[in-house]
């Protein structure tokens, strides 16, 4: 019954939270136990009271800013300054501004937003195919919940009860291989292609947009600094950002209006409470898969098909990249960490971080495959290139994804190099 009135649910195209909760409420009537619904309030109101989802508001707020006061564009020209004059130019420096901003933003959604915005118009300028720059731009996006701060990684630790901190530093090393494989593909495409070469900045301009772009740098890198370094929680640091965000666009660039700050902040908090809507919704929906002992019975059925973990994550990612074309990203989380979960460590002995970026990678690629492929449809509407060439022309950087996704499953090393 509960399975049914998901199903339609989400078919009907309800919010994803409602979807959770109704879920919950007919898997609760239905038990017999009406005492049950007294948990189900506590549930709900229980799943926001960790501390570390004060990071989400915070980088949201952060990432608002960074767009409201020119950040942004000096990152793109301080891409600009490091390619030079080579085939191609606009596209390494859609994929580096691209990797500079996903230390500030987290959220590929947004991301792809910002930057299709940006790059797709100057590279179609350039002569670049405009399929082939908006692939670039959406494919870059991806590097948003991969490189810390990450939304779907601070979920996902809250929900395994892990390190925040430790969640996102191990993003790090999978988010810079995966920017650096989409660097590669991008190089060779363009050869294949005949990109136009870039153009390169005088030596006194080039020293003039570094000048300009070191401020801007000070925001990414005390994101990092502050969790990497240990100086801080991803909450202080999601706070220091916001604070050196408003300094730096107020004082130092002055395109900062601070009469705006209000309706930054408004819109910082539509997309909170977005984001903390469903999980809330998702502690109670986990409640309830725990209670009716899925993670217990799936146990028993993946472990009557393979006793070997690496097979077992091989299983979880296939169903995941069919899962993440049908569900939003996080949403897909939230619905299948509190099953996988347990019996990932439980069973199969597999380290929760290392876990944690396989899953978390694999749902992201689902943000440019067709029917729901969020970032796809964000970069199709705003560049006006139809989804179906888009998605053919972003179809490279899915393949490289998936490649990084398997040597991720059987290298658990390079998710934990930095925090083990």
């Amino acid at each position: 019954m509960t399975a049914l009135a998901f199903l339609a649910l989400m078919i009907l195209g309800v919010p994803v939270f409602a979807v959770l909760v109704l879920s919950s409420v007919v898997y609760v009537a239905s038990s017999g136990h009406g005492a049950l619904f007294d948990n189900l309030l506590v549930q709900l109101n229980g799943g926001i009271g960790n501390f570390s989802l004060l990071a989400i508001p915070l980088f949201i707020i952060a990432g608002e800013l960074m767009n409201e006061c020119g950040i942004t564009t000096r990152l793109i020209a301080l891409s600009r300054v490091l390619v030079g004059s080579v085939r191609g130019g606009l596209a390494y420096v859609n994929i580096l501004a691209n990797a500079m901003m996903a230390a500030i933003i987290g959220s590929a959604i947004a991301q792809t937003a910002v930057m299709t915005r940006i790059m797709v118009p100057e590279m179609e300028r350039a002569g670049y195919p405009k399929a082939d720059a908006a692939a670039m731009t959406c494919a870059g996006g991806l590097l948003g919940p991969i490189i810390p701060p990450s939304m779907p990684l601070i979920i996902f630790a809250v929900l395994a009860q892990v390190p925040v901190a430790d969640m996102l530093i191990a993003g790090l090393v999978p988010g810079l291989i995966m920017a650096a494989s989409f660097l590669v593909l991008a190089g060779i495409i363009g050869f294949r292609r005949n990109y136009p070469r870039s153009e390169a900045y005088a030596r006194a301009e080039a020293l003039r947009v570094v000048i300009r772009a070191l401020p801007a740098l000070l925001v990414p890198l005390a994101i990092v600094a502050t969790i990497v370094g240990g100086f801080g929680s991803p909450t202080e640091a999601a706070a220091s950002a916001a604070l050196v965000a408003i300094l730096i666009g107020a004082f130092v660039y002055r395109e900062l209006d601070l009469r705006r700050l209000p309706e930054v902040l408004e819109r910082a908090g539509r997309n909170t409470a977005m984001v903390l809507a469903i999980v809330a919704a998702s502690a109670v929906f986990g409640w309830v898969i725990i209670y009716g002992r899925m993670p217990a019975r799936l146990a028993e059925l993946l472990t009557g098909l393979t006793d070997d973990k690496y097979i077992f994550l091989l299983i979880i990612m296939l169903a995941l990249l069919v899962l993440g074309t049908l569900i939003d990203g996080i949403a897909a989380l939230i619905i299948t960490v509190p099953i996988l979960l347990p019996i990932a460590t439980g069973v199969y002995g597999l380290d929760p971080v290392h876990l944690g970026i396989v899953v978390t990678l694999t749902l992201v690629v689902g943000l440019l495959t067709p029917p729901v492929g969020a970032a796809l449809y964000v970069a199709s509407g705003i560049s006006g290139v139809r989804p179906i060439p888009l998605f053919r022309a972003v179809l490279p950087y899915i393949g490289a994804s998936v490649a990084l996704l398997l040597v991720l499953c059987f290298l658990p090393v390079l998710s934990t190099v930095l925090i083990r």
